[in-house]
């Protein structure tokens, strides 16, 4: 009597996936190690590829990202969106998650992890409070979350960004310390810095992922804009990832290389910080009631951060070579690697805590 054994689903998940999937996080060590070497070897590469801006932006880091990103939206049935926004256990636990727990929980492991250095204790509670609206939907969509929910999430995390951004920076930069007897820091933040972020680096690849699959499939039909389209446009958002990546740790390579110690004391906290989002937003999500893939999707919604954002606020309040520009620095140094490796834990994890759900990847 023969029996067939069925894969787990990580395993089933990566034969899938192309040369280029399947050897990601490769891809990405590589990217940042050129990143790196770039930002010593080249003299004055950091300075031309910073001088190229508009306003506050960097331009080839938002080339990078809107390449990323602009494949990833151009996948969502925008026609389906409506359902997720009728999910109060899905709306609840990401907005509890975002914008209570996470802030609260940077600024907890900032002033115990780094409770003599000030500058880079204000850099991480400012990474804290940059909720993240790019690289997430590359790691929801690498760990077969739910793409609508993705893209519904995102958006709400940018209106609140826009309007509670300079509110928490005060709260926790000035009046919680305050409260507890602790150093107080001074910062001002431009709403108008906040306001460019959200509309380039979500709102040009979001009306153009709309009218891509509305246009696409008005003129084709859905299975050929998903079967013939879709697999052709997919690998430019790896492409716009690795050149991202590339581009940032060539800008920020000396600061990175020239203080590793320092990249250290800031590395820990965050370590701790991604890893504890991620796995409450997956559990409590799973404890709601919640399926594999809304799980998965709340999970990275939750971990992730606006590291862009970050950096542009850190340098505008504080300098380019400020501790707080640096520890924003360090915020995609981290987080990239590990949200890459909770993309596998999520898949490993996937038929573990959601033995039953139609949802966990089988392909």
């Amino acid at each position: 009597m023969s029996t067939t054994t069925t894969p787990p689903a990580h395993q089933a998940v990566m034969k899938e996936l192309s040369f280029l999937d399947r050897w990601l996080p490769a891809w990405i060590l590589l990217a940042m190690a050129a990143g790196l070497l770039l930002g010593r070897l080249v003299p004055g590469l950091d300075t031309a590829l910073e001088a190229v801006r508009i306003g506050e932006v960097s331009l080839p880091i938002a080339i990078g990202l809107l390449v990323m990103m602009y494949p990833v939206l151009a996948k969502v049935r925008y026609d389906e969106t409506h359902r997720i926004a009728g999910d109060r256990r899905l709306m609840g636990a990401s907005l509890v998650l975002n914008w209570i727990v996470g802030p609260a929980l940077m600024f907890a492991l900032a002033w115990v992890f780094l409770p003599d250095l000030p500058e880079y204790r204000t850099g991480l509670i400012i990474v804290g409070l940059a909720r993240c609206i790019a690289m997430v939907l590359i790691w929801n969509d690498l760990a077969c979350g739910d793409r609508e929910a993705a893209a519904v999430l995102v958006a709400i995390n940018s209106v609140f960004q826009v309007f509670a951004f300079g509110a928490l920076g005060w709260f926790y930069l000035q009046v919680l310390p305050g409260w507890l007897d602790l150093p107080t820091t001074s910062a001002e933040f431009s709403v108008w810095s906040i306001v460019v972020s959200v509309l380039v680096f979500l709102g040009i690849p979001l009306v153009a992922g709309f009218l891509t699959r509305t246009l696409g499939e008005k003129a084709r039909g859905r299975e050929w804009y998903e079967n013939r389209f879709l697999p052709r446009l997919g690998p430019w958002a790896l492409y716009g990832l690795l050149f991202t990546i590339v581009v940032l740790f060539a800008l920020q390579g000396e600061a990175i290389t020239s203080s590793p110690m320092d990249v250290v004391r800031i590395a820990l906290p965050l370590l701790v910080y991604f890893v504890l989002m991620f796995g409450v937003g997956l559990l409590a999500s799973r404890a709601l009631g919640l399926d594999y893939a809304r799980s998965t999707t709340v999970a990275f919604t939750a971990a992730g951060n606006n590291f862009e954002l970050a950096i542009a606020v850190a340098v505008a309040t504080f300098g380019v070579t400020s501790g707080q520009a640096l520890a924003g620095v360090v915020g995609p140094l981290i987080e990239v690697p590990v949200l890459v490796g909770l993309v596998y834990v999520s898949l490993w994890t996937a038929r573990r805590l959601f033995p039953d759900d139609a949802t966990v990847p089988t392909r």
